[in-house]
């Protein structure tokens, strides 16, 4: 990554400021289920003022004002669209720019994204083509529409090329049961993807071909901990599919994310965390657009990856006994993908 390729430096994160001035609550129990100092969870944007709200509002049925004072009312629904709206708006303003746009496929113009109501998606309506046409994000009261939207704010301009593609196949074959290998490809990506950043080849190549010794056991001492991010790491994991998030809420061995591999120069790593998304989120759009564009893309080219065999991910991997569960950690080759 060449300097004049950083990204700008960014104020400081006002993220800090945690204000659940929203609505009121209606979500259930299952909201207080979220670890939020998870490792997984800590490249999500705003994340202090989600985790805050979500936390507040999953342990009362009440409304609070600007102040955060709670205040007796009944229950309204689309909190979590209006908490994620909140928090869209929020970082618009912590960093001095106009609110994510759409990528316009065919006639349809740039529309600015906004989080509403399941309710607004008309009857028949395909889900995409709605965001693309109108840039309004259909967001229910559950737990995947909040990792669904938390993705959104983290990465606007990768998701709005996944549905730049979507909406480029619903322009040619129409809305149907079956997808296609471009809209498959997405939504693996989508529901189950993580994006895995390095400065060390070797790494990538390592994951790709199924030898988790040399990309997670051996090279350990390469990989940042979120909980403690160094600018001397060599590798890090970001999870992007909101689907992956909603089910590490009960963490389990066997679960797999469905991988890129984004080389950066060793400058990556000094960035602040803010500086890195923005920079990733570039590039795994660039990343997205070159391998949907392939008349031969399918899912099978996102590489496997046991997302708690990431170091610092799961206190267990730190014994490399953690590695030797073959139903897991499986053996395997492919051949690897261009980048």
């Amino acid at each position: 990554m060449p300097a004049n390729d950083l990204p700008a430096k960014t104020k400081p994160d006002t993220d800090n400021n945690d204000d659940p001035s929203i609505v009121e609550s209606t979500l259930d129990k299952l909201f207080a289920d979220i670890d939020w100092q998870a490792p997984w969870l800590s490249h999500i944007a705003q994340l202090n003022y989600l985790s805050t709200t979500i936390e507040h509002l999953s342990n009362t049925s009440c409304q609070v004002d600007s102040m955060g004072t709670p205040k007796a009312v009944g229950s309204t629904p689309d909190v979590v669209g209006a908490v994620l709206k909140a928090a869209m708006e929020r970082q618009a303003t912590a960093l001095e720019q106009p609110l994510p746009q759409t990528k316009p496929a065919g006639d349809n113009k740039p529309q600015t994204l906004q989080f509403v109501s399941q309710n607004a998606l008309p009857d028949g309506e395909a889900y995409e083509y709605f965001i693309g046409t109108s840039g309004h994000i259909p967001t229910r009261d559950n737990l995947h529409d909040l990792f669904n939207g938390s993705i959104w704010l983290t990465f606007p301009k990768t998701k709005a090329m996944l549905n730049y593609y979507h909406m480029l196949e619903i322009a040619k074959q129409g809305v149907s049961e079956r997808r296609g290998r471009v809209r498959d490809t997405i939504t693996v990506f989508d529901e189950n993807g993580a994006v895995l950043v390095t400065s060390d080849v070797s790494i990538g190549e390592a994951l790709v071909s199924f030898d988790w010794q040399a990309s997670l056991v051996k090279p350990r001492a390469k990989w940042d901990n979120p909980a403690r991010p160094n600018t001397s790491a060599q590798a890090a994991v970001y999870i992007f599919g909101h689907a992956l998030l909603e089910q590490l809420i009960q963490p389990r061995k066997p679960l797999c994310a469905h991988s890129i591999v984004i080389h950066v120069s060793q400058e990556f790593f000094t960035l602040s965390l803010a500086e890195r998304m923005s920079y990733l989120d570039d590039k795994v759009a660039k990343y997205m657009d070159t391998l949907l564009s392939n008349d031969d893309v399918k899912p099978r080219q996102l590489a496997p990856l046991p997302i708690l065999g990431v170091p610092h991910f799961w206190a267990a991997n730190a014994v490399t006994e953690f590695y030797d569960d073959s139903y897991v950690f499986r053996s395997g080759r492919r051949q690897k993908p261009s980048k």
